[in-house]
Parts: C-alpha cells; structure tokens; sequence
C-alpha cells in the first residue's frame, strides 16, 4: 500500500477533529495545520475534499472552522482514504500458473489491507493519541 501525503495529511486533520470534544468550537485551519506542520493552503483543499465526501463540515464566521460531519466512531480509514485517493486500483489480470500464484497473494494481501482499513475508525485512533492519565 502506497499512502499519498494528501491522504496523510487528511487522516491527521480527521484524527486532530475527533479528538475535539463535543461541545468545543470547531477546529480553526490553522490550529491543524500549525500542530502538524501541514502547508495551510493544503490543507483547505484537503478539507474541501473531505467535505465534499460529507466527513466533514464547515462553519463560516468568526468563530468558524470545521467539525466532524457524522460520530468518529462511524468514520473508517478506509473512507478518508477513498475520499482523497479515490477508489483503489483495480489489478490486471495475467495468464499462467505463476501469474496466478502471484495474484492470490496480492488478493489476499489488498484483503488484509481492506480488513485492518475498514476496520479502524478515527474514534479509536484519537483514544490511542490521547494523553494517558496516571492515577497514584
């Protein structure tokens, strides 16, 4: 799996969103790209993109920025994915017994890929950023 810097970027920006409790102010560009050293300009084009995919929403005013669009724990990084890299490539077949050999591992390989993709939302990797709380 090849992850762009775009998509990086947006699971970074989704995951700084996640972490926001409700109730808060939505998240200012700047905050988000100033924690994650992340150019401004690119980052407005990259929440573009996952507003249009409708994982985000934007608030205009003063006290705007943007906002989870539905629960992180309904968020998968396989979607943030998609909304910026688009859908995954699809192979091409080949002929033979070594081609095919070959591709049952891709096969199983893209699955794991899907299962561990699908499988992990932004509500989990936002708990596992958080600061531990120590208790004595």
């Amino acid at each position: 799996m090849k992850l762009s810097a775009k998509a990086e970027y947006a699971c970074l920006a989704m995951i700084e969103l996640a972490k926001r409790p409700a109730g808060d102010p939505p998240a200012r560009i700047h905050e988000i790209a100033d924690y994650h050293k992340i150019p401004e300009r690119y980052l407005v084009q990259i929440l573009l993109q996952l507003k249009g995919a409708g994982l985000v929403s934007s608030v205009r005013g003063s006290m705007g920025g943007y906002l989870l669009a539905k629960p992180a724990d309904t968020i998968a990084l396989s979607d943030i994915l998609t909304a910026i890299d688009g859908p995954e490539a699809v192979f091409r077949e080949r002929e033979g017994p070594s081609a095919r050999a070959l591709a049952s591992v891709w096969n199983r390989l893209r699955e794991a890929e899907k299962t561990v993709l699908t499988g992990t939302s932004i509500a989990h990797l936002a708990a596992d950023d958080a600061p531990a709380e120590w208790t004595i």
